[in-house]
């Protein structure tokens, strides 16, 4: 799944890129799959006609879904799931293979939504349906959009007793953090992962609270985390560092850039995380 910065990085690419260009048309590709990302939507038609000769006003950002808000009074709703990729190329470019949908501009090429895994969804709604789902968004804190203080998060974390891994990755409390960012920012703030959320200490959440912002900040810079199986790419099509920046996940077995004590993996919930026994408590 793309984590949340991957999914800013792509959010600003767009903004850079596409805001101001008008739609010639959207496609959704003849084939059986790519209705299922526009499932919303009873027909193709129904999908296309309310993107083809509106304008890219704006772009922003709720949690992991991308919102391009349209001179028509609707806003394009990407949500890219598991595995998706928005890419921009030329319309004479060949389409690659999970090519679901293609949005051509008057001028400066396509967009294109590409999902091998479909788990995108794709959605156009009026501007009042997107203040809503913006006002009803579903979590606490969102890191890179967000205005908070360390002592907001201290009271939020006295509110629950969870270990502070599912408690990251819980998207209730935290929008799009997922097995990556959540091993290395409790890794920076030297917490386990079963550490009880009810249980820090004051200096425990401040180091939290830093790690939180420095680590998604250095993400975003970085371009992204490209890893698994299907390694996320930005608007052009490029692959992102900071995978090369990663401290715990998926080290296993290496040693800790702090105590140079062995890399553990263990088993969590339905998943795995990555640590340190010596320096994270």
């Amino acid at each position: 799944m793309l984590e949340l910065p991957e999914v800013e990085v792509l959010r600003r690419d767009i903004e850079r890129e596409v805001v101001g260009r008008r739609i010639k048309e959207a496609e959704v590709r003849a084939n059986r799959n790519a209705m299922k990302v526009v499932k919303r939507h009873g027909r193709r038609k129904d999908f296309q006609d309310l993107l083809a000769g509106a304008k890219v006003e704006k772009v922003e950002r709720i949690g992991r879904a991308l919102l391009l808000e349209l001179d028509n009074g609707h806003v394009f709703v990407i949500d890219l799931g598991e595995a998706g990729l928005v890419l921009k190329t030329s319309s004479s470019e060949d389409i690659a293979t999970h090519t679901h949908v293609v949005i051509s501009f008057t001028i400066g090429g396509q967009i294109r939504i590409v999902d091998p895994k479909l788990t995108t969804e794709l959605y156009v709604l009026e501007r009042p349906e997107a203040q809503e789902m913006a006002a009803a968004n579903g979590f606490l804190i969102d890191p890179l959009s967000h205005q908070f203080t360390w002592h907001y998060l201290s009271t939020v974390l006295d509110e629950r007793d969870t270990p502070m891994k599912a408690l990251l990755s819980d998207p209730e409390f935290i929008c799009g953090l997922g097995p990556v960012y959540s091993d290395e920012v409790l890794f920076t703030a030297a917490l386990r992962y079963d550490h009880a959320s009810s249980k820090l200490s004051s200096q425990d959440v401040r180091r939290l609270y830093r790690s939180l912002l420095e680590t998604l900040q250095d993400a975003v810079k970085a371009r992204g985390a490209s890893v698994g199986e299907h390694p996320f790419r930005d608007l052009l099509g490029a692959p992102g560092t900071y995978q090369d920046e990663l401290k715990v996940f998926e080290k296993e077995g290496e040693a800790c850039r702090r105590c140079r004590h062995e890399i553990v993996k263990t088993k969590f919930g339905a998943s795995h995380t990555y640590y340190c026994p010596q320096c994270q408590s």
